[in-house]
């Protein structure tokens, strides 16, 4: 597990610049603490990357790593789980091994198949590989967007990096705000890939690739597309059916993937359904010793957020080794600038990560298992009941005489109907959007998970260019395509392509990787949508009941029947009780904006972190 970085200096432009390279570089340490390295080609182009050694932790696979005959070199950030088996192939077919790193194996695995390699890659990984002799950078990232990769190019030189702030600390970028970024972040309560909060950055989109020349950079490439895997699996399931048997082998499949290591491998432990299932597939796997970790707060001592008693009979259950840990409102005050560095987008969730990460790396724990995925493949979250619900109620209302005349003004964005003046529609917009968004997926999507709606941003001229740019529904729509057919796996792919990728992974990446702790989302496997989502889709009701009956040493009990409440913590009462929050941070863009205080306090992060 590493940062990775480098410059491409194009051959009418300037050689790099190995200072930016080294701020880039030096900025990234907590993502590869072990080791860093750096190669500097003949002509000036520069890869380099800093190392959190997990497998083969010897100096010999330290990166960038040059190939034998010199013709590739490669920086890569993550974790190739099937590399065993990629490796044993290639020996087979004549090809020599001098490290036991799953880098070489990316590395000639390329060599022989090029990008068309992507497709037998089984984890979360981001690479860049350099063609000596094609002159050409390849750039490529993992199906669901585990770990991230950005990219700035102006025309002279191309850019790349794993956060954000490192290609602003090289200091040949500048800070503009970039509008889509901004109104994505008011709409989603995360910045919606590829827009990034800076004007002149894009993320590589998950499942995609990119290549480099000395004429510039192409167009992204996509080789994966969670709605198409959602589709191809839908159209699989001609007996509606697999059996419990089956689906517990697909998760333990992974679980046994995801526990390839060389340091200890621990775990999160929630009282949620997931994690305790998790820890129980562990156990199967043959973990012995596991060391697991639960975040709790004095604020919700005895109320259903409480995750410390259900979360400590599992840990007693399965006979693992368990630490509570508590955060404080002192911790989170004295931890806030900390914070604020490393959140590398602005977003209005991720403390829970941070402190869940910090307590991890507290107990000497390098790699944790994460429960994060299990409600987007198994229909947890409400969206999956309330969405399709509200599309049918929506559409039989369409039909009453006159209501479509509302309903097309709606589309226009002409909110001048008698609705926008009565009660309770002037006081709720989500209540008006209703008729402009709730008779289509992509925009019952919207009405649901959406912070803020359309029409109370349109009036800031900033904000509305950045709509015009990023087209939210457009946005929705274009990550349904194809559409799988049936609505339990429409909700699915929305939530794993926006929600999950956007928000959930990426604040667990930001918040692990400031303690250098690698979270290992074993739910979040390219095999596990294949494997499961036949059963899903003919017997939803199932639900998280598939996931938790997967261990062999089933549990009965409470943790099976809890309600889902999410991943919470206290700050509503320690931004109310202390102070803050400033109307005076918040942009001046956003001060027309009304709304909970969390929606302001997620404004004034983005401020403070420098975006």
């Amino acid at each position: 597990m590493c940062g990775i970085a480098g410059i491409f200096a194009y051959a009418a432009s300037a050689p790099a610049d190995i200072g930016e390279l080294r701020r880039i570089r030096d900025h990234i340490t907590a993502r590869g603490p072990d080791d860093y390295g750096e190669w500097l080609s003949e002509e000036k182009h520069t890869t380099l990357g800093r190392r959190l050694s997990i497998i083969d932790l010897s100096h010999r696979s330290v990166q960038p790593m040059v190939g034998a005959d010199g013709r590739y070199v490669i920086v890569f950030n993550g974790e190739i789980y099937n590399y065993h088996a990629l490796r044993a192939n290639l020996e087979a077919r004549g090809r020599q091994f001098h490290t036991e790193s799953a880098t070489e194996v990316l590395l000639q695995l390329f060599a022989e198949r090029g990008a068309d390699m992507l497709d037998q890659l089984r984890g979360m990984f981001v690479f860049g590989i350099w063609d000596n002799q094609a002159r050409r950078l390849s750039l490529a990232r993992d199906p669901y967007g585990i770990k991230p990769l950005y990219y700035g190019d102006d025309g002279h030189p191309f850019r790349f990096a794993s956060q954000v702030k490192a290609l602003l600390a090289g200091g040949g970028i500048a800070r503009e705000v970039e509008p889509a970024g901004l109104a994505g972040f008011f709409v989603f309560g995360s910045v919606p890939g590829p827009w990034i909060i800076q004007r002149g950055i894009r993320a590589l989109p998950a499942g995609y690739y990119l290549w480099v020349s000395e004429k510039g950079a192409e167009a992204p490439v996509q080789y994966f597309s969670i709605a198409a895997t959602w589709a191809d699996a839908e159209a699989q399931a001609s007996d509606g059916q697999k059996d419990q048997a089956a689906i517990r082998e697909a998760l333990l499949d992974s679980v046994r993937h995801h526990l390839v290591a060389d340091v200890q491998v621990g775990a999160f432990l929630s009282a949620g359904v997931d994690s305790g299932a998790l820890v129980g597939l562990m156990k199967d796997a043959g973990q012995q010793e596991i060391q697991t970790v639960t975040l709790a707060f004095q604020e919700f001592h005895g109320s259903e957020n409480d995750e410390f008693p259900l979360a400590a009979e599992v840990a007693r259950h399965y006979g693992v080794a368990h630490t509570i840990r508590r955060a404080t409102e002192d911790e989170f005050h004295d931890d806030l600038p900390k914070i604020l560095r490393a959140m590398d987008q602005p977003s209005i969730d991720g403390i829970n990560s941070w402190f869940v990460s910090k307590a991890a790396r507290e107990l000497g724990v390098k790699v944790a298992i994460s429960g994060l995925g299990g409600d987007e493949l198994f229909g947890g979250y409400p969206t999956f009941r309330d969405i399709p619900r509200w599309i049918h109620r929506i559409r039989r209302m369409s039909r009453v005489l006159g209501l479509r005349t509302l309903i097309d003004a709606s589309l226009q964005g002409v909110y001048r109907s008698p609705l926008a003046r009565i009660g309770v529609f002037a006081s709720r917009p989500k209540l008006r959007s209703v008729l402009r968004y709730g008779d289509i997926y992509a925009g019952a999507y919207l009405l649901r998970r959406g912070v803020y709606m359309l029409e109370e941003l349109e009036g800031d001229e900033l904000l509305a260019q950045g709509l015009r740019r990023l087209q939210p529904e457009r946005h929705v729509e274009w990550l349904l395509q194809p559409a799988p057919p049936t609505p339990f796996a429409r909700v699915a792919t929305m939530e794993a392509a926006q929600y999950m990728r956007n928000h959930l992974l990426r604040d667990t990446d930001w918040a692990s990787m400031a303690h250098s702790l690698e979270v290992r989302v074993t739910l979040v496997d390219v095999a596990s949508p294949k494997e499961s989502s036949p059963l899903l889709v003919s017997g939803e009701k199932e639900g998280k009941a598939i996931l938790g009956q997967a261990p062999s040493r089933v549990r009965q009990d409470a943790v099976l029947q809890k309600p889902k409440t999410g991943f919470s913590t206290p700050i509503a009462e320690w931004l109310q009780c202390g102070e803050l929050w400033h109307e005076r941070n918040r942009p001046a863009a956003t001060r027309r904006i009304s709304g909970p205080w969390a929606r302001s306090w997620a404004w004034w992060v983005a401020s403070e972190a420098g975006t």
